[in-house]
């Protein structure tokens, strides 16, 4: 029995570290020393990132720093051959699921090579950062990889044109791409769309959006990229979060679109963290190869003719595997009947198939309750510094549930039984997650495919079936493995515990192998509960916070120019608040969402004057009447006009470019946000229904946070997403 237990233990210690260790199925090589003529190079690219930078200060949209960039900007665009010109807009975007209308002065910086007319290929990227931070990945990765294509495609002969989009206000609601589709005649002549992103510093470059349908795009991609990371499920559920870039607003024409991104440490991303020296040198190699490859191939052979929908997924970065969406959604019902005959066969329909459904559910149970535990000592996002002590937690959680379920409800399956209902359940759940994501279907059919042809192959003979079912599991691990590990870094605030049923998915197939080791180790309960305890223990040990991932904690001053009271306001994970302050939970004054909050000083910021909305004029049409004001925020960084969540809000915009305001939640304010300096004194339009006063708030934020006796960061917290503000808001009726 001793033995057995320690055996188990082993191959226990081993699934983990495996599940640890499977985002290395796609490590990156380093960019080489030196680049071949026509190459691309990192080092190159990354120089002249630098350079634009600058000073790496913050520059968002409409701002002195942007202006600075810009002009850097300029200069290395001429540097690679490049002759930009500049557009001069003042637009705004809407989009279709937020109750959002976003405007701001953008200055877009287009360049064009190769013949002048017919069909183009658009690059894009976007100059503006976020509020927070310098935007060295976003979107530094954009532009170094496009000014690094370029030069590379400069005194080739062109079979086509390459339009280079470097756009200002994509951080402010995707301004800059919505004025260079509605206002620039360059738009007229794309075709296809090559976008690059990030939402972290390292990782892959990841392909997760397409046009739809897809099979041009993915067909594009396949021949092209010598390292493909990219499957149809992300981009599936890419689409069902509000999560945006460029893309969503470039889907309204019927280009061929291939949305590239980076998202490895995310506690780097919108902060001060996202640097030149922070951002991966792999990452932008990788990132530049696939661009550059993908433009080549639409420059030598143009766009594939490929009609319909695909299916497809890498297998660990090395090959692109891609079929039909009808041809894998047959096929992965064809699997599902054909091991549900099988276990009705074999009698696998009953305790078999019980003992893994309470695998899937006490996987995500046991997890459930260990990050509850962990929880109730440790405030915050506590996993920061180190995510793999805690997902390596939820899989021993999911191995755990796995092997109690199996002994407590199908201790005598046996191997031949316990195979066919997994492959039942996991089809199952295959089709279940195809309803929802059709693209997910991509998993769910080739390790099943697998374990079929052994279990048909294999009657009579049980040593070819195990060897199928063997395979089957590598060939779930290799394929699925490494896009589990992109899905938990896309969910890094958590909650983990949802990863436990996926990765027990992942882990049964090699525990089935076990049913007799299983069955000696008779007192399997006390065993589990030592090793939960010992992975949670270490997930409770495990510091929160480094240097490199560090907490996220924005401080403001908020003053109401009415009363003229005023409070502090921390917005992050809510972990090691200041101290000093009477802390305590309630919402904003114009947003149900809730911060932390403190009293403060009135006047503190100097007494700056509170935002005022004039209104020039309205008029009336039917049930609809239209308002003209203008904003006045002397010093605003930025401005937002927030009106109640029902209010009878149409659309708002600036003149000649209102945007209509999208569904959004039921709880969702109706926001018209104006970023950068030309907010005050500009004119904005407001369709509202009915002739009842709507009661809004405006409010306007100066970035940075020069106050006395403030709120002091603890030492390893950054601002994230948003900078240290002074907002100030005043209250009205539209």
């Amino acid at each position: 029995m001793g033995r057995s237990i320690w055996g188990l233990l082993g191959i226990v210690l081993l699934l983990i570290g495996a599940m640890a260790a499977k985002d290395r199925l796609i490590a990156l090589p380093a960019p080489p020393a030196h680049a071949a003529p026509g190459q691309f190079d990192a080092n190159r690219a990354v120089a002249r990132l630098a350079f634009i930078l600058g000073d790496q200060r913050p520059h968002p949209v409409d701002s002195a720093d942007g202006d600075a960039v810009r002009d850097r900007l300029v200069q290395a665009m001429r540097g690679v051959g490049l002759a930009p010109r500049i557009s001069d807009d003042f637009a705004c975007n809407g989009f279709a699921h937020a109750r959002s209308v976003s405007c701001a002065r953008v200055r877009n910086l287009v360049a064009e090579i190769g013949p002048t007319s017919g069909p183009a290929l658009l690059l894009a990227a976007h100059y503006d950062s976020a509020t927070a931070g310098p935007g060295a990945a976003d979107d530094g990765i954009g532009v170094a990889t496009m000014l690094e294509i370029a030069a590379n495609l400069r005194g080739r002969p062109l079979s086509r044109g390459v339009i280079f989009l470097i756009d200002e206000g994509e951080e402010a609601g995707l301004i800059g791409a919505r004025a260079f589709l509605d206002r620039d005649p360059a738009a007229a002549r794309v075709d296809a769309v090559l976008n690059m992103e990030a939402r972290g510093v390292s990782g892959p470059a990841i392909m997760f959006e397409t046009s739809r349908p897809n099979a041009a795009a993915v067909a594009l991609y396949r021949a092209a990229a010598s390292r493909p990371l990219a499957n149809s499920l992300s981009a599936d559920l890419y689409g069902l979060i509000p999560n945006s870039t460029d893309v969503n607003v470039f889907k309204a024409r019927p280009w061929t679109i291939l949305n590239f991104a980076i998202i490895g440490n995310e506690t780097r991303y919108h902060s001060p963290g996202d640097r030149v020296e922070a951002l991966d040198r792999a990452s932008l190699q990788h990132m530049g190869d696939q661009v550059q490859a993908v433009t080549e191939r639409v420059l030598e052979n143009g766009l594939p003719a490929a009609r319909g929908t695909r299916l497809y997924a890498d297998l660990a970065g090395r090959a692109l595997i891609a079929l039909p969406l009808g041809f894998g959604l047959l096929l992965l019902g064809i699997l599902l009947v054909f091991f549900a005959l099988t276990s009705w066969r074999r009698g696998a329909l009953g305790r078999p198939l019980a003992a893994v459904a309470a695998s899937l559910v006490g996987g995500a149970a046991l997890a459930w309750l260990g990050q509850f535990a962990v929880g109730l000592i440790r405030a915050g996002d506590y996993w920061r510094a180190s995510p793999v002590v805690t997902t390596s937690a939820v899989y021993a959680s999911a191995i755990v549930a796995a092997l109690l379920a199996i002994r407590a409800i199908a201790p005598k399956a046996g191997r031949h039984r316990l195979r066919a209902a997994f492959w039942l359940a996991f089809t199952i759940v295959g089709a279940a997650i195809s309803l929802i994501a059709p693209g997910g279907a991509i998993y769910f059919l080739l390790p099943p495919l697998i374990a079929a042809l052994g279990i048909a192959l294999g009657r009579g003979r049980p040593a070819i079936e195990t060897g199928a079912a063997l395979v089957a599991a590598l060939a779930l691990y290799v394929s699925f493995g490494p896009a589990l590990g992109l899905f938990e870094v896309l969910l890094t605030d958590g909650p983990f515990w949802v990863f436990a049923p996926l990765g027990a998915l992942m882990l049964l197939p090699w525990l089935i192998e076990l049913p007799q080791l299983v069955e000696r180790c008779r007192p399997l309960a006390l065993p589990g509960a030592a090793l939960l305890l010992i992975a949670w223990t270490a997930v409770a040990l495990a510091p929160a916070y480094s240097e490199d991932r560090r907490q996220r904690m924005t401080v403001a001053y908020l003053r109401d120019g009415g009363t003229g009271a005023a409070r502090w306001t921390l917005s992050g994970d809510g972990a090691r608040r200041p101290p000093g302050f009477d802390w305590r939970r309630e919402p904003l004054p114009w947003s149900p969402a809730k911060r932390w909050t403190a009293d403060a000083p009135r006047d503190a910021d100097g007494g700056a004057a509170p935002p005022t909305l004039v209104v020039l004029g309205e008029t009336r049409t039917g049930a609809e009447r239209r308002l003209r004001v203008r904003i006045q925020a002397p010093g605003a960084d930025q401005v937002g006009l927030f009106a109640p969540a029902g209010s009878p809000l149409l659309a708002a915009g600036a003149p000649g470019f209102v945007q209509r305001f999208g569904r959004g939640d039921p709880d969702d304010p109706f926001v018209l946000g104006c970023g950068g300096r030309s907010c005050d004194g500009a004119t904005f339009d407001i369709i509202l229904r009915g002739p009842a006063p709507v009661p809004a708030t405006l409010v306007a934020t100066r970035f940075g946070l020069d106050i006395p006796r403030r709120p002091t960061r603890p030492p390893l917290a950054a601002p994230q997403y948003a900078p240290d503000s002074r907002v100030l808001f005043t209250r009205l009726r539209l």
